[in-house]
């Protein structure tokens, strides 16, 4: 049983990442153009609002970036940091636990995707897809030689 969920790890993965980038990308979205319910259950931020605003491009486009796993580490690095933002700036002045300021999802995302930054994309990404053939992260086939270094001339 062990070994067939560890042979599926890169996929979960893959799918969790998937999701996460998904929902990121969705609360952006609302925020941005008003759909899905809109900002605050309703309308839109204004353009250029500090933080609404750069936080929704955030979402926005980290999301959409996490879930297609391009770029996974570094968008995941930039959403992780605004949600410890959201949540040590705007909910934590109201309670000290999530369940009492409102900042669960801040900190769920936040934690998703600090997890993200070390674990990288998992499998189904673009990464995989757009990365050379020996960056991959595949073994080499079996008997398969490795090259050894041209020598220097003289």
């Amino acid at each position: 049983m062990s070994g067939k969920l560890n042979r599926s790890q890169p996929y979960a993965l893959g799918l969790f990442r998937i999701v996460v980038g998904l929902l990121f990308a969705c609360h952006g979205a609302a925020s941005l153009f008003g759909v899905l319910g809109g900002a605050h259950g309703g309308g839109t931020v204004e353009t250029g609002s500090w933080p609404g605003w750069y936080a929704a491009v955030i979402q926005l486009v980290g999301g959409g970036l996490v879930m297609l796993g391009f770029g996974t580490r570094s968008a995941a690095f930039i959403a992780s940091g605004s949600m410890a933002y959201a949540y040590f700036v705007e909910h934590q002045a109201d309670g000290l636990f999530p369940l009492e300021n409102s900042g669960e999802s801040a900190a769920i995302f936040c934690w998703a995707f600090l997890l993200l930054v070390f674990t990288g994309p998992g499998a189904l990404s673009l990464e995989k897809v757009f990365a050379p053939r020996g960056a991959r992260g595949g073994a080499a086939p079996e008997g398969a030689k490795e090259r050894e270094p041209a020598a220097a001339s003289a």
